[in-house]
């Protein structure tokens, strides 16, 4: 029976839960390294300078494929509904 309803793609919630994954997946390898996740990808954010996150599983790879400007307006939005 052929579908009636239009499925619609939502490219935003995609790419917001694709970066989401991405700075869970960097966040935990930071942390299993050693480093404090918080100030690292703060000190990425604010520079630009990948040296701040670590090569270990393609950390550093992972984190330059997202839009700076999307991982903080995720984390703003996080902020506001958790309040």
């Amino acid at each position: 029976m052929p579908q009636e309803n239009t499925t619609l793609f939502d490219f935003e919630e995609i790419e917001t839960e694709s970066t989401r994954k991405t700075l869970e997946e960097v966040y935990d390898a930071l942390e299993e390294r050693g480093y404090n996740p918080v100030n690292q990808i703060v000190g990425y954010l604010i520079s630009g300078d990948p040296g701040y996150i670590s090569s270990f599983k393609d950390a550093r790879t992972k984190m330059q494929q997202v839009d700076r400007a999307k991982v903080v307006e995720i984390l703003l939005k996080e902020f506001r509904n958790k309040k």
